[in-house]
C-alpha cells in the first residue's frame, strides 16, 4: 500500500508503506525523482537548501550577531539608520552650541556694589610708611619714612612707627578714631566675607586690615603681657594762640615732602584708646583665623592692651590737649563693653564675657538712660554696636543664666536704637531731602549715617538668620524689611539721591566733591617740593584738586541738605578713615542679593560650646 503526498521540493513523492522495494526499485525512483525535481525551476528556499549559490545577485544574506539571525539587509538599514540618527543629532547639537543665543546674563553690579570697590581705594590713599607695589594710587608714595624713630619715644620698646593710616586730610595718625575703623572693617569682613568674595574684594580688604593692624603691633611692647605705656599719636596739629611752628596743620604738604618733626604722643592712663586697639586685634585675629601665627600673635597683642586699659584707668584725651581738640572721648565704659564683648569672641574666655556683661559696666556706659546721643554709634562712643554685638550671642547661643538678664536688655535696648532710626519716630530730625540728623544738625553728619546704616542692614540680617521676622516698638511690631529700607534710603542719599543730585563720595556717579580738603589730593605731583607755607597756593585755589581721591566720602551736607565744594571748609569736603570705615561697612552688608547673608558662624570660632556635652549612653547590657 502506498501513500503519495504533495512533494515540498517540485515532484510527486511515493511513500512506501513496506519496506519491501528493493536497492534497484529505489535507487530507480530517486533517479526519477531527480530528474523530475530537475525538469522544473527551483525556486528560491529550493536554491539555498539544495544548491548552493548558483547566482549571487538573488541570494540573501544573513548576519549572526549571536543571540540572533537577522537579515543581513535589515541588518545594513538598521545600522544605516542609527549612524544617520546619530550624525544628525550631533548635528543640531553642534549648530545649538555654536549659534549665539539670548541667554540671561549676569544682572550688573548694583550701586552698593560699584561704590564698593572705590570707597577701599581711599584706604590705599590714606596709607602711611613705605608703600606696596600693588598700592594703586599713582600720585601716592613713600612718606613719613622717620615715624618714631626721629623724635624717639620714652618707652625702649617703641621706636619704629612707620605704617598706619593717615586720619584725614592731614597727615597726622590718631590711633583712637584709626583703631574703631579698623574694628569695623573686621567685623564687616566676619559678616560678610562671602560678599566681599563675590565682589573679588576679600583680598584687598583684608589687606587694608593688616596694614592698620601691623602698625598698632608697633605702638606699644606686644610681645609682653603687661605695658606701662601706648603711642597714641604721632604728628600733631594744634595751631591754636595763632602759632606758626611747622606741623601738620599748619603746613599744606603732601606727604612725600614733608621734612618737618613729627613728634609721638604717649599715655600711660588710657582705658579707652588701649580697650578700642584691643578690640580691632582682636576683631582682626577672627579675619586671620587662617593664618595661624599672625592670629595669635593678634590675640596676644590684644589681650596685653585690654589688661592696660582695665588697670590704668583715664579718659587718653585728659591728658592731651591734641586729643582734647580733635577726638575728645566722652568715657572709657562704653569700650569696655565693647571691648570685651571681642575679646569674648577672640579668645572664648568667659571672663570677658562676664566683664561685658557686668550690669554697674552697662549702667556707667550709658545702657539705661537715654539722653539725645543715645543710640549714635560713632568713634566715641561704641555703645549701640556692643550691644548689637551682644544681641547676636543672644540670639545664636542662648547662653542663658548667668548672663541671660542683660543680654536680654541688651537686646531689648537694641530694639529700641532700631526703633529709633525709623521716620515714625521723633527722636531725630531729618532733612527735607530725607537725610537722618543723627548729630542734631551739627558738620559732618554723614560718619554717624553710615553707621546706623550698617548696624540697621546687620541686625535685620540677624534677626533673619535667626528665623525672626521682625521686632517691636512698643505695640507695633516691624519687619526686617523696614531696617533694610532705612539703611538702603540714607546710602542711596549719599551716592546721589538727595536734592543737589550730588555724591559725596568721590568717583562715584558724574557729580561729586571736586575740591576736598585733602593735601596730597590737592597738590600736583609734578616733582616739585613745596615747603610749608608753598602748598598754601594750592590749599586756596579755586580749580579742582588735581588728583581725585577715588573713595572718600566728604564729611557731608549741612542740616538744610546744603553744600558748599570748597577746600578750605572741612566741615563740608574732609573724609575720614573713620568715616569711610562705617561707609564700607554698610555698602557690604546692602550689595548683592539678599540670598547672601551673614556668617552666623565664624564669629563663635573661638567660643566653646556654651553647655557641656552630655556623656554618651552607656553601653548596651550583656548577660
Amino acid at each position: 500500500m502506498s501513500m503519495y503526498g504533495r512533494d515540498p521540493w517540485g515532484g510527486p513523492l511515493e511513500i512506501n508503506a513496506t519496506d519491501s522495494a528493493t536497492d534497484d526499485d529505489r535507487s530507480r525512483n530517486l533517479n526519477d525523482l531527480d530528474r523530475a525535481a530537475l525538469s522544473r525551476p527551483l525556486d528560491e528556499t529550493q536554491q539555498s537548501w539544495l544548491l548552493g549559490p548558483t547566482d549571487q545577485k538573488k541570494k540573501k544574506k544573513y548576519v549572526d550577531l549571536g543571540c540572533i539571525i537577522v537579515s543581513r539587509k535589515i541588518f545594513v538599514w538598521t545600522l544605516g539608520t542609527i549612524l544617520v540618527s546619530a550624525f544628525i543629532a550631533g548635528f543640531i547639537t553642534l549648530i545649538v552650541k555654536t549659534v549665539p543665543r539670548h541667554h540671561h546674563k549676569h544682572p550688573p553690579p548694583d550701586n552698593y556694589t560699584l561704590a564698593l570697590h572705590k570707597t577701599l581705594m581711599f584706604f590705599n590713599a590714606q596709607k602711611s610708611g613705605k608703600l606696596p607695589k600693588h598700592n594703586n594710587v599713582s600720585w601716592r608714595g613713600n612718606s613719613c619714612l622717620q615715624d618714631g624713630k626721629a623724635s624717639g619715644t620714652s618707652s625702649s620698646s617703641i621706636k619704629d612707627l612707620v605704617g598706619g593710616y593717615y586720619d584725614a586730610g592731614d597727615a597726622i595718625k590718631f590711633n583712637f578714631p584709626q583703631s574703631f575703623a579698623i574694628t569695623m572693617l573686621s567685623w564687616s569682613v566676619i559678616e560678610y566675607s562671602a560678599k566681599y568674595e563675590a565682589a573679588g574684594e576679600l583680598d584687598h580688604v583684608k589687606d587694608i586690615i593688616k596694614w592698620g593692624t601691623d602698625y598698632f603691633l608697633k605702638t606699644f611692647n606686644n610681645s609682653a603681657d603687661t605695658i606701662t605705656t601706648l603711642a597714641a599719636q604721632v604728628g600733631i596739629g594744634d595751631t591754636s594762640g595763632g602759632s606758626t611752628s611747622e606741623n601738620d596743620h599748619y603746613c599744606w604738604m603732601r606727604p612725600e615732602d614733608i621734612d618737618y618733626d613729627r613728634p609721638v604722643t604717649e599715655c600711660r592712663s588710657c582705658s579707652d584708646l588701649a580697650a578700642e586697639m584691643a578690640a580691632a586685634l582682636a576683631a582682626a585675629s577672627i579675619v586671620f583665623k587662617d593664618n595661624k601665627a599672625y592670629s595669635k600673635k593678634l590675640v596676644h597683642g590684644a589681650t596685653t592692651l585690654f589688661k592696660f586699659s582695665r588697670e590704668q584707668r583715664g579718659r587718653y584725651s585728659a591728658g592731651s590737649s591734641e586729643a582734647a581738640i580733635f577726638y575728645n572721648s566722652t568715657s572709657y565704659w562704653d569700650e569696655f563693653v565693647w571691648g570685651g564683648a571681642w575679646m569674648y569672641y577672640a579668645t572664648g574666655n568667659s571672663s570677658y564675657l562676664k566683664l561685658a556683661t557686668t550690669p554697674g559696666l552697662a549702667k556707667h556706659a550709658g545702657a539705661f538712660w537715654g539722653g539725645p546721643d543715645y543710640g549714635v554709634f560713632s568713634w566715641d562712643n561704641k555703645l549701640a554696636g556692643a550691644q548689637v554685638l551682644l544681641s547676636r550671642l543672644r540670639l545664636f547661643l542662648s547662653p542663658g543664666y548667668p548672663y541671660e538678664e542683660i543680654l536680654r536688655t541688651f537686646h531689648n535696648q537694641t530694639s529700641i536704637v532700631m526703633c529709633s532710626y525709623l521716620p515714625v519716630f521723633t527722636s531725630f530730625n531729618r532733612t527735607k531731602g530725607g537725610l537722618i540728623q543723627l548729630n542734631h544738625g551739627r558738620p559732618q553728619p554723614l560718619q554717624y549715617v553710615v553707621n546706623a546704616a550698617f548696624l540697621a542692614a546687620v541686625y535685620s540680617d540677624y534677626l533673619d538668620a535667626a528665623d525672626t521676622p521682625g521686632w517691636y516698638c512698643g505695640p507695633n511690631f516691624f519687619s526686617t524689611d523696614v531696617l533694610r529700607d532705612f539703611a538702603r534710603t540714607q546710602i542711596d542719599y549719599i551716592l546721589g539721591k538727595n536734592p543737589r543730585k550730588m555724591s559725596y563720595v568721590v568717583g562715584f556717579g558724574n557729580h561729586y566733591p571736586k575740591h576736598v580738603h585733602h593735601r596730597g589730593a590737592s597738590i600736583p605731583k609734578n616733582k616739585v617740593k613745596y615747603n610749608c607755607k608753598g602748598g598754601w597756593k594750592w590749599r586756596d585755589s579755586p580749580n579742582p584738586n588735581p588728583n581725585t581721591i577715588v573713595g572718600a566720602m566728604v564729611a557731608g551736607p549741612d542740616k538744610h541738605d546744603g553744600f558748599h565744594d570748597v577746600r578750605t571748609n572741612y566741615n563740608y569736603t574732609e573724609p575720614t578713615v573713620a568715616g569711610n570705615a562705617g561707609l564700607v561697612a554698610a555698602l557690604v552688608a546692602l550689595s548683592g542679593d539678599k540670598s547672601t547673608t551673614i556668617d552666623k558662624n565664624t564669629i563663635f570660632s573661638a567660643v566653646p560650646p556654651m553647655f557641656p556635652t552630655p556623656p554618651p549612653p552607656p553601653a548596651p547590657w550583656k548577660p
